[in-house]
């Protein structure tokens, strides 16, 4: 399975970034693999419709999971109608985003 998390970094030590559409970076863990990629947000200064624009960079990337901080009402709907799983988590590294996630302590995000 893989999993996105919004990041300002680019390892699995980076801080979580609290926000989805504007976030900085999309780092993609493979449970399976266990391995990721970071994907840059070129989205993050549009001046519209950076949410929906992020959610179809993480349904290509292959995640039916995102953990971010803050996710938009229209963001979440985009996401929502491709089947990924969206889950809040903030103030932390990935890494303990992921246990946490793995640990089924993360609380879902059902709307904006």
């Amino acid at each position: 399975m893989k999993i996105a998390f919004t990041t300002s970094g680019s390892d699995m030590t980076a801080p979580m970034d609290p926000r989805f559409g504007r976030a900085a970076r999309f780092l993609v863990y493979d449970t399976d693999q266990k391995s990721y990629v970071v994907i840059d947000n070129t989205n993050v200064d549009a001046a519209q419709g950076a949410g929906i624009k992020a959610a179809e960079t993480i349904v290509r990337a292959g995640a039916k999971t995102l953990v971010t901080g803050e996710c938009g009402p229209k963001a979440v709907n985009a996401l929502k109608q491709a089947n990924v799983a969206i889950f809040s988590c903030k103030d932390i590294s990935v890494q303990n985003a992921l246990d946490l996630f793995l640990a089924n302590k993360l609380p879902p995000i059902a709307a904006a």
